[in-house]
């Protein structure tokens, strides 16, 4: 196919060619993929700036997005690349071939870095999903940042920087510029930009961004980055967003209740432990939705009001295709079983085949998990409404599972993404959680936009 790029897309290309260090925000659908390897192309066989290039990505896209991009457009026809996925032996096979881009999968850095044998002299470093390296304490981010001087130019892809606010940052720009623009060590990062928010004596669970402190990250890091939206560009299909809210009883209430405030709760076929905040989070979660896992691991029916609510929504789409998006594994089977009930056709969303069948409108029903939807997958062909029976706190699978049908492509006007929420539970705050990490996230895109 031919490519025709976009002025938005000529202009991100020209960017990564021009900055060996490059942080590039680009929102869903704006084709980030096809706008790296064309300037990986250009520096390859035009600049002969790079030699020998590394994508790391989430596995699914190192499979399947980058070989299939690098297939569809004719001017990459010349790109030798080599996938590095699968058993040891065959990501062995797959770097010790000639070729000029390797792509691996994220899980696999550690090893290649330190137990595979094969010297790392990538001169060109594509991170797919920067946010993925949040963490510095994890060993991908350690391994990386071993090898990060030998590293000439490197790009950092993500549409999602700072899901879980600024405190993210230090670690994915740490990995760009070895701590050039936040400083080398998170303790100096902390100090200069935040305060401590929630603690207990001397241990501090959250800290909070001083006055000032998003715009003074914003301003150090702007001469690296460029941000761009989706709305801003593409003719984007509007999103309306909405709620569907349930309501307890008093006897589903009082169980709800007293869990969260004695950490047990004492029910006729089994007894439910939290054993701390973290784990009282997912109770509730799980209690929220329907059912919760017992201390010996068997599930205990606490209501069916989202089931109920789940029901009312597929008769009110009137056989219009729909997404529904699940947590639990119990929600799984719970709405799996009332689907059989009320003998709607359906089908989880978790291979090729299924996903074709999806976008062919083969499927009335499908379900999916936001953890296995994120990244890569095209799923606006089948439907424009997106469901979501249990809610998640993090806000990169959130926005990720909402970008498969709100996307460039979607065919309808509109994308419903319908909320189910059960009223005074836990669901409230994830809900308002979402939506001020959002604000953080969209304070830091527009303070880094780049102005075409």
């Amino acid at each position: 196919m031919r490519y025709e790029p976009h002025d938005y897309q000529e202009y991100a290309t020209e960017y990564i060619e021009s900055h060996p260090i490059a942080a590039v925000l680009l929102d869903m659908g704006l084709g980030k993929t096809a706008i790296t390897l064309t300037a990986i192309n250009d520096l390859l066989f035009d600049r002969f700036e790079v030699r020998r290039v590394l994508v790391i990505a989430p596995l699914r896209v190192a499979r399947n997005t980058w070989p299939a991009e690098i297939e569809k457009w004719e001017h990459l026809s010349g790109l030798v690349y080599s996938v590095a996925v699968g058993t040891e032996t065959e990501r062995l096979a797959a770097l010790r071939k000639q070729a000029d881009i390797y792509i691996i999968n994220r899980e696999n850095v550690h090893w290649l870095i330190a137990e595979s044998g094969i010297p790392f002299d990538f001169d060109m470093v594509v991170i797919d999903e920067l946010s993925s390296f949040k963490s510095h304490q994890t060993k991908r981010f350690r391994a990386l940042m071993k090898v990060r001087p030998k590293v000439k130019r490197i790009v950092g892809l993500t549409g999602t920087p700072s899901s879980n606010g600024l405190m993210d940052l230090w670690a994915e720009f740490r990995l760009l510029d070895m701590g050039e623009r936040l400083g080398r060590f998170i303790g100096q990062y902390r100090t200069a930009y935040f305060t401590p928010d929630k603690r207990n004596g001397q241990v501090v669970f959250s800290y909070k961004p001083l006055p000032g402190a998003e715009k003074a990250i914003y301003g150090k890091i702007s001469d690296i980055t460029i941000s761009m939206k989706s709305a801003d560009h593409l003719k984007m299909p509007e999103l309306v967003s909405t709620e569907y809210t349930v309501y307890l009883d008093q006897r589903e209430r009082t169980r709800y209740e007293d869990l969260k405030r004695d950490l047990v709760l004492n029910l006729p076929d089994g007894d439910i432990t939290a054993a701390n905040a973290a784990s009282l989070s997912g109770k509730l979660c799980q209690m929220a939705n329907g059912a919760v896992y017992s201390d010996d691991e068997t599930v205990l029916k606490i209501h069916d009001r989202k089931l109920d609510a789940l029901e009312d929504i597929i008769e009110a789409a009137n056989e219009k295709s729909l997404l529904v998006a699940y947590w639990y594994k119990h929600d799984l089977e719970r709405i799996s079983e009332r689907l059989h009930k009320l003998h709607v056709p359906f089908s989880k969303l978790d291979t090729d085949s299924s996903i074709q069948r999806w976008n062919n409108g083969e499927i009335p029903v499908a379900l999916i998990h936001p953890a296995s939807a994120g990244h890569g997958l095209n799923l606006q062909s089948g439907g424009n409404t997106l469901v979501w029976f249990g809610l998640t706190w993090s806000l990169e699978l959130y926005q990720q599972t909402v970008a498969r049908l709100w996307r460039q492509g979607q065919a309808a006007e509109t994308v419903v993404v319908q909320h189910i929420v059960t009223d005074g539970t836990i669901d409230g705050r994830i809900m308002k959680a979402l939506s001020e990490k959002d604000a953080t996230q969209s304070a830091l895109i527009e303070a880094v936009k780049a102005n075409l």
